[in-house]
């Protein structure tokens, strides 16, 4: 099969990197608006299955010359090109996968076009990162297996293997998203009932094998299409894991209204966001680095299997990749997107339109797949009065 990636950026490049180590690709094109750029990328990943070629996302006609030599498209680009890449794709017959962006709807947006996917015979999934996107396969996975569905609550987080302080925590995606996950609403549901609650809210702890004591709590935009395929449901939550006085800490810079984007002061006669600031300020403090990152992943699905009350449990502990240099949110988050991309470009995913992640993709067969990359999904079942591991 023939996959083209649009960005050469991090999750780009990784996914690239994976698609050359996998038989089954034949051609790989790795797109950039700047050709340097995709052409360094190349070298870096030195396989005769992987060419650069430059390509500006904005116009409609250099995407479609691109999307219509590959087989699979992997879009890799900033969440507000998901739109233009998912219609682009319906238009020259293309199946694509994205990244993901709850902001501003843009999923929605993608999952509309279900019918027009489905008359152009092509195969589109959103959401293909960690949250969203490897939790909602691993629901959809753990909700196949019962006979009622009641519950599902998600816990994830990226964090430092070593806290320091004053955060305990180094950034690996923006920290203008994380300011938004924090500030914003949850959306949850709680005894059948949709509803919001204020995000770094109902704090918890809880503890993986190698890790001390960790905290979770609410943050804004986990839940993504689970509340939408499951509306019976009567638990959906999502909680972000740190270590713990986590969500203390940036509780108080949000009631400051230091995290607010629309929140203005009037500084020396000139506007001023207090939010530019602290993101100037913190953007050295939490600069990852070298060091090395963990992804903690837990999904707990329950309900009811041959009459007992039921829970399928999925754990997972990623690491940084120190031989690449990958970190470990970089190595869950582009090997999922890319083994989805091969899942349609087998012919393993068939059913043509657009679908979230928990409506599409084989859990037994991903977990597999990403055991093979040397990230390790663990399943266990918990029955009323046992556990069993598989």
């Amino acid at each position: 099969m023939k996959i083209g990636v649009l960005g050469s950026g991090l999750m780009g490049k990784e996914a690239a990197r994976d698609l050359t180590l996998s038989e089954g690709v034949t051609a790989i094109g790795l797109a950039d608006i700047d050709l340097n750029r995709a052409q360094q990328v190349v070298d870096q990943l030195n396989s005769p299955k992987l060419t650069a070629h430059q390509v500006n996302a904005s116009d409609e006609q250099e995407l479609a010359n691109f999307m219509r030599q590959y087989d699979v498209i992997i879009n890799a680009l900033f969440y507000s090109f998901n739109e233009i890449v998912a219609k682009t794709a319906i238009q020259v017959g293309v199946s694509s996968v994205d990244l993901g962006g709850h902001i501003g709807h843009i999923t929605d947006k993608v999952l509309a076009m279900h019918e027009d996917a489905e008359v152009a015979k092509v195969t589109l999934i959103p959401d293909l990162g960690v949250a969203p996107g490897m939790i909602n396969i691993l629901s959809g996975y753990g909700a196949s297996k019962l006979d009622e569905l009641k519950s599902i609550k998600l816990y994830v987080g990226g964090i430092p293997v070593k806290p320091e302080p004053p955060l305990e925590y180094y950034h690996v995606f923006s920290m203008e998203g994380l300011f938004d996950h924090y500030t914003d609403p949850s959306l949850i549901i709680r005894n059948g009932v949709k509803q919001e609650v204020p995000s770094l809210s109902e704090v918890e702890r809880l503890h993986f094998e190698k890790f001390g004591p960790l905290e979770a709590f609410h943050t804004s935009g986990g839940t993504s299409t689970l509340s939408i395929s499951f509306p019976n449901i009567d638990t959906l939550e999502y909680k972000t894991i740190r270590y713990p006085g986590h969500a203390e800490k940036f509780k108080l810079l949000v009631d400051l209204n230091l995290t607010r984007n629309d929140y203005e002061i009037d500084l020396n006669g000139q506007k001023v966001k207090p939010r530019d600031v602290l993101l100037k300020v913190l953007d050295p403090i939490v600069e990852l680095g070298d060091r090395d990152d963990a992804v903690l992943l837990r999904v707990v699905v329950s309900g009811i299997k041959d009459g007992e009350e039921t829970s399928y449990q999925y754990e997972m502990a990623t690491f940084k990749d120190r031989k690449n240099q990958v970190t470990a949110m970089a190595r869950a988050t582009a090997n999922t997107i890319s083994v989805v991309a091969q899942m349609i470009g087998n012919g393993t995913i068939a059913k043509k339109g657009v679908y979230p992640p928990e409506q599409s993709v084989p859990g037994d067969v991903y977990i597999k797949e990403m055991a093979k990359r040397g990230v390790e999904i663990k399943e266990s079942i918990v029955k009323t009065d046992s556990v069993v591991q598989s």
